[in-house]
Formats: C-alpha cells, structure tokens, sequence
C-alpha cells in the first residue's frame, strides 16, 4: 500500500462578480412588478403577495456579502434571472471543461506535475452539464492526460468523496497520481425568484492532486492521514431537474426541477451529524481535536460552520482555525471546502493537523484528515 499526498491545489474563479446589493435591487425589482401585475389576485386572495429581500436579511441568513458568476446580466436582469450561457457546438470544449482546465492548471504548477504524470481524472461536482460522455473524459482530453477518467456526484460532499476514491486508487496501486477537479456552475441550478435561496450560490472550480507520497516533490505536500464517508438519505435539500422530466409534462417547470431545500431541517439535522462524524474520525486515528490546526468546512452557511467548530472545540473557533471564504464566493457546492483549503493553507507551519470536511444534500458527509509535510 502506497502513502498519499495532495501536492498541490488549484482555483478558477469567473471575472464576474455580483454583490448583495446588486441581487437585492434586481429580486425586488421582479417582486414589485409581479405585486402589480397581480393586485387585483392578491387583493381577492387568489395570489399571495411576495415578499422583497434586504442585504441585511440575506447577511443574517448566511454571512454571504457577494458571489463570482460565469453570466451577470442575465442574473441580474429582472425580466430573467437566469444567467446567459450560449449554448457550444459538440466541436467545442464545454464550460465545465473550460473552468476544470483552468483550475488544473494551477494545481498541477503548485505539484510541480506535467500532464505526463497523471494516470487519471475525476470531475466530482453537484452540477453536471450532461449527462454523457463523461466531462472528466472531456477534460482529460482538453489537457491530453492519458489514462482514464470519470464523473462523480455526491452534491456538497463530491470533491471529499472524490478524494478519498483517488486515495484509495493511488494506495492500491491502480494510479500514480489522480486529477481530480470540482467545476460548479450552481447558479444555473438556482431559482433567482425566491426569496429564501436567491442568494446562496456562486460559481467557480477547484482541482486537487492526489499522487504517491515517494513520488512527490511540491512544497505544498499534504499526507492523507485518513478518509471518512457517510449518507443518509434526506428529501431536505433536492433538485428534481434532469432527463425524465420530458416523459412527465405535468412537471415541467415547477418549483422542484431548481434547487429547494428546508434551511432549518437541513441545520438542525446536519451540524450535529458532521461534528460526529469529525470527532470519531480523528479518534479513529488516535488524534485529539485540540489537535487540529485547521478545519477547512465546507462553505454553505456561516451559521453552520460557527455552530460545527464550536461543538468541536467546545468554544468559539479563531478565524484561522476556521477560515470562511463563502463570504466573497457564497456557496459554491464541491468546490467550497477546496477553495478554502487552497487560499488557508501555506502558512501552516510543517507538521501540522487539518480537516477538510464537507457536507450536503443526500446527506452525504465527508471528512479528510490532512498533515501538512
């Protein structure tokens, strides 16, 4: 069995960026016109009257002050919200592809890798852009890595998911080194004309390289100490969206085919389970929380990951035990726990203990020990 390192991480964020106040003044503009095409329905009580958003409520909710987009006007504009992605030819590299590309490139810098070294590529993400061939096929080719490749869905928790199915690769021998890369564009699953959710997701994509520790020469090496998974099913946080839609007319367009989820279930059942799940993992490994220098958390919820570290710790965290970035970049599903891995990482002094640790719709849950080289 081979040691496992991650050697180097990398991120591709859009050059677009949309702020609270931008979305605010875009959802209210569509609740005040559907208000007064609707008065007389509302007034006799057939319609329910809508409500508006505030920077302030969307802040408390979340602790989310803006987010990066692939498309911008088409979010923001009232008669649409939805963003623009202009369809490519099957000729072109796809979007997905294109920010998977970007992101890899920085990783395999950052590993001191070429292409040459991979073996092979996993695009583990919540937001796949079709349903075959494989976008990891795709980008494996963008690159012209040999090998193999294949996607992989377990919503929030993909890219711990796919890092402990490229540890396991690596360690039986099956691969030397594994690209594996988290490429979300969330807003496109995301209904911009509720109230509730408008405003919990951004866009972006993160790679990681896994290869054999022998084998690794980054300065930016990380032992995979160790892997904990774990689903529950739970209707709390689901996206009906997909090819059978078409057989069942009746559906089409409703509320379900876009993200929907019930925010307090989906607090109240998972905190207490991912603390759970952190705790015994560490304890698997003779490792005492106090331990840890770092928990990368996934990034849905300021709320959660305050409540999630402090039942760890038994106290409130220090911002850098627990970095947030969801802050700028919202909820960017796989990507978020590897986005703060990636920019909270090279300070750590040699030697230390760290935890990324992901959790989401399923609910799938995923936790991965990491010490810094």
């Amino acid at each position: 069995m081979h040691n496992v390192v991650i050697s180097g991480t990398g991120l591709y964020t859009p050059a677009n960026s949309i702020s609270n106040d931008e979305l605010v003044a875009s959802f209210n503009a569509y609740v005040q016109q559907f208000n007064a095409d609707n008065a007389e329905a509302i007034a006799r009580g057939e319609v329910e009257a809508l409500s508006e958003s505030s920077t302030a409520f969307i802040e408390k909710a979340s602790g989310i002050k803006s987010r990066f987009v692939i498309d911008k006007d088409g979010i923001l504009d009232p008669q649409r919200m939805v963003p623009r992605i202009p369809e490519r030819s099957n000729d072109e590299w796809g979007i997905l592809c294109e920010m998977a590309v970007g992101a890899a490139k920085e990783a395999l810098q950052r590993a001191g890798k070429t292409v040459a070294d991979i073996d092979g590529v996993i695009v583990a993400c919540s937001n796949l852009q079709r349903a075959y061939p494989a976008v990891a096929i795709e980008v494996q080719a963008a690159l012209g890595i040999d090998g193999w490749g294949y996607d992989m869905n377990v919503a929030c928790s993909s890219a711990t998911f796919g890092i402990q199915a490229a540890t396991t690769a690596i360690q039986t021998g099956q691969a030397r080194a594994i690209l594996m890369v988290n490429p979300e564009i969330c807003t496109g699953h995301l209904n911009f004309r509720d109230r509730d959710s408008h405003f919990i997701f951004g866009d972006a994509a993160t790679a990681v390289i896994i290869e054999r520790a022998d084998l690794a020469t980054s300065k930016h090496q990380f032992d995979v100490v160790g892997t904990k998974l774990l689903t529950q099913f739970s209707n709390n946080i689901r996206n009906n969206f997909g090819f059978l839609n078409r057989a069942a007319e009746e559906g089409i367009g409703a509320r379900d085919k876009l993200f929907v989820q019930e925010g307090r279930k989906v607090f109240k059942d998972v905190c207490p389970m991912v603390a759970e799940l952190i705790a015994a993992h560490l304890a698997e490994n003779q490792l005492n929380v106090a331990d840890v220098k770092r928990f990368w958390l996934h990034q849905a919820n300021l709320n959660m990951n305050l409540l999630i570290a402090r039942k760890l710790l038994g106290r409130d965290a220090e911002p850098h035990e627990a970095p947030v970035i969801l802050d700028t970049y919202a909820n960017t599903s796989s990507a978020g726990s590897v986005i703060a891995l990636h920019k909270h990482q090279d300070d750590l002094p040699a030697g230390s203990l760290g935890v990324l640790s992901s959790f989401g719709a399923g609910y799938s849950i995923g936790s991965v020990i990491l010490r810094k080289r």
